[in-house]
């Protein structure tokens, strides 16, 4: 945050293919603003940080692109960052502040706002107080510059001025912050995504699940309701020697197909008894549809341990493994082909 703060006290580009999401016939699709969970340009040490803050924050007007544009103004997504007021690590938080929205959210046993995970996660977390604020205050203008402006003065210079503060305020500083930020936040959004037309259960559940397009994957995650953290069973759900599913909040790949189809199909939690459900409607390679259900099991051998959906034009839409997001890829390369089970429709 900026010193006026202490003066006051998705292009989805995988495997070669771009793809477009245009998502406006439901509430979940309409929830997603600015292409919802696109994310490009940023350093890939931030990215999962950003998507992940950007997950836990209901308010529809808190994108990836926002906080990545924001980090960037604020560090340039440097994590060593200090302003000569004071101001810390790559989100730039005052002691005070930091001490309000500061959490471990790394897990490596403190709370720093030098570390890039505990840092992006309590800019996310102020973000989203500040946006659920600007959007109940009734002040005029787009509640995201209201949002900036309050993390970069103080919610109190909103209020004072009613909205965001003028020029004349503090040299021009936050006025210019808010426009510098909202103006260069296409640079960092992955411009739309999957298109998806006709209607019926399939599309409809397809549109649905392309809202989530770059929410983490989080074995044990997420369901009927949304993204949440996940668990470690002893095999999976670790990443890089620790229990990363537990620290993230995200899908895993049959809590996204569950997601999907509810409440007008209320699927099983696992991509066996998905498979299980709907066996009795196999679909043909050849005929699939958007929304049909692809599994795969290891081998062949029946044992599911991977279930997509079909996304069209032989792309399916998945959370694939910890580490990654879910993401459109070609069918031939989504999981091993000599995996590939069979496909069935909901």
């Amino acid at each position: 945050m900026g010193a006026a703060a202490v003066a006051l006290g998705i292009v989805l580009v995988v495997f070669g293919l771009i793809a477009v999401l245009i998502v406006n016939s439901n509430a979940e699709a309409e929830a997603s603003t600015d292409g919802g969970g696109g994310l490009q340009g940023v350093p890939e040490e931030f990215r999962t940080w950003i998507l992940k803050a950007d997950a836990e924050c209901k308010e529809p007007a808190m994108t990836p692109a926002l906080l990545a544009a924001q980090l960037a103004q604020e560090s340039g997504f440097r994590k060593a960052a200090r302003s000569n007021v004071g101001a810390q690590g790559p989100a730039q938080f005052m002691p005070g502040t930091w001490a309000t929205w500061g959490r471990d959210a790394d897990g490596n046993g403190q709370a720093s706002p030098w570390d890039i995970g505990d840092a992006v996660m309590a800019q996310g977390r102020m973000m989203c107080s500040l946006l659920r604020q600007a959007k109940t205050s009734g002040y005029p203008g787009d509640v995201r510059a209201l949002a900036l402006a309050g993390y970069n003065a103080g919610w109190g210079a909103v209020e004072r001025f009613r909205g965001v503060p003028p020029k004349s305020f503090a040299a021009g500083q936050t006025y210019d912050y808010v426009q510098l930020i909202l103006s260069s936040m296409s640079k960092y959004q992955g411009p739309g995504l999957l298109q998806v037309s006709g209607s019926g259960s399939g599309p409809d559940a397809l549109r649905k699940a392309a809202t989530r397009t770059g929410v983490p994957y989080a074995w044990g995650g997420g369901g009927p309701t949304g993204p949440s953290t996940g668990f470690c069973d002893g095999t999976n759900g670790y990443l890089g020697g620790r229990c990363a599913a537990s620290s993230t909040v995200g899908f895993d790949c049959s809590s996204l197909v569950q997601y999907a189809y509810w409440p007008k199909t209320k699927l099983p939690r696992t991509a066996a008894a998905q498979y299980g459900a709907t066996s009795d409607r196999p679909v043909a390679r050849t005929a699939l549809k958007p929304g049909d259900l692809l599994f795969w099991s290891h081998g062949g051998s029946g044992a599911i341990y991977h279930v997509a959906i079909y996304a069209g034009d032989g792309n399916v839409l998945h959370a694939p493994r910890t580490g990654r997001s879910v993401e459109l890829a070609p069918l031939t390369s989504a999981m091993p082909q000599k995996d590939y089970y069979g496909a069935t429709r909901p």
